[in-house]
């Protein structure tokens, strides 16, 4: 970003994610003042176009928010980071009315995507639509929507109502009539990202609602969803390794064996494994930058860097989590040290779909000439 939107970051998180990251992560409650500061910084309208009020930035500059984000709140950046996917999806294919509403932060969005029957295929939806007269008729069960009792509006994938093709995409409400959640949200780790289930029952919304052609949003997906989600996803794993490993090395050179009067960090066992962590954490970083850039460029590598970033950084951040546990000792399972609370966090990405085994299969795929579907 060129202007001077990241020091105006540095202070709302300072000031208003900071002091709820333990708070939101302890009691499961939605970050709400995530929210409200990025949208009073107009980023919740970050990559919408400046036409319809919004900043026109990159799926890079978006990717750093998430980041930066991730540092002080997991959930915070995996809301920030389904937002913009859905953001991406309404600026590119969405009417000027709801571009207008998520460029001025009006609207919040998400994906609803990922269903109980095709799991990890996210490409796959069993969700049906059907045409009545000028209006569809949906009905699904989504398996997690994040943000699902907070966005404005999903992102829904369904399978198509008349046209051949695997899906097609749709703007919902959120209080659609024949919409039921099923939260709260009990998880792991990123207690208040409000990720829950979601079914749809005879849900009608009007024909207009529709992103792209009908039979498009296998397209949609790979196209436009797929690229900003692995950058953002990948923001969020970087992000919790940043923290992760500084929360670590502060420990360590801060920690004393009183009667050797030495710090843990006099150990070279410690240093060593302090070192694996910074170097995965620069490593991920590396190559993160270089997927941006084959995106943003139209490199030939491009989908390659698209299925490497997150399958990497999320194994990563498994690797920097669990070494963060190990050189802190007891005083990792501490929620003071900052530690525990991250190693949760750092769990979900590779089990997000497409889940890094997935994607392994993918990228193989890919490199051996193979078809990917």
């Amino acid at each position: 970003m060129q202007d001077n939107s990241f020091d105006t970051l540095d202070q709302a998180i300072a000031q208003r994610v900071d002091p709820q990251a333990a708070q939101v992560d302890e009691s499961g409650a939605y970050p709400t003042a995530t929210i409200e500061a990025l949208r009073e910084l107009g980023l919740l309208g970050l990559i919408s176009a400046t036409e319809v009020g919004g900043k026109g930035r990159s799926l890079g500059d978006a990717a750093r928010v998430v980041e930066r984000l991730a540092r002080s709140c997991g959930s915070s950046a995996m809301v920030v980071c389904m937002h913009y996917c859905g953001a991406a999806l309404i600026e590119a294919f969405a009417d000027t009315d709801t571009r207008r509403a998520v460029a001025s932060g009006e609207m919040l969005s998400t994906l609803a995507i990922s269903e109980a029957g095709s799991r990890s295929h996210f490409w796959a939806p069993l969700s049906t639509a059907r045409a009545d007269g000028d209006q569809v008729v949906l009905d699904a069960r989504k398996s997690w929507i994040t943000s699902a009792n907070h966005a404005d509006v999903y992102v829904w994938s369904s399978q198509p109502v008349a046209a051949e093709g695997v899906s097609t995409l749709w703007l919902v409400p959120r209080d659609a009539k024949g919409l039921a959640v099923d939260g709260p949200y009990r998880g792991l780790g990123l207690r208040g990202n409000d990720s829950a289930p979601v079914s749809a029952s005879g849900v009608r919304i009007p024909s207009s609602a529709r992103l792209g052609s009908d039979g498009a949003g296998f397209d949609l997906m790979m196209g436009t969803a797929l690229p900003i989600f692995t950058l953002c996803n990948a923001a969020a794993s970087l992000g919790l390794m940043h923290s992760i490993t500084a929360a670590a090395i502060a420990h360590c050179s801060g920690g004393r064996f009183e009667h050797l009067d030495s710090t843990l960090a006099d150990l070279p066992t410690i240093r060593a494994y302090l070192a694996r962590m910074q170097i995965e954490t620069d490593k991920i970083r590396v190559l993160w930058e270089d997927s941006i850039a084959a995106i943003e460029g139209g490199r030939e590598d491009a989908m390659l860097r698209v299925l490497e970033i997150k399958a990497a950084a999320a194994e990563a951040a498994l690797e920097v989590a669990a070494l963060g546990m190990r050189v802190c000792g007891g005083a990792a399972y501490r929620k003071e040290v900052g530690v525990e609370r991250r190693f949760r966090d750092a769990q979900a990405a590779s089990i997000m779909a497409p889940t890094t085994d997935v994607l392994y299969d993918f990228i193989g795929k890919a490199i051996c000439g193979q078809e990917l579907f």
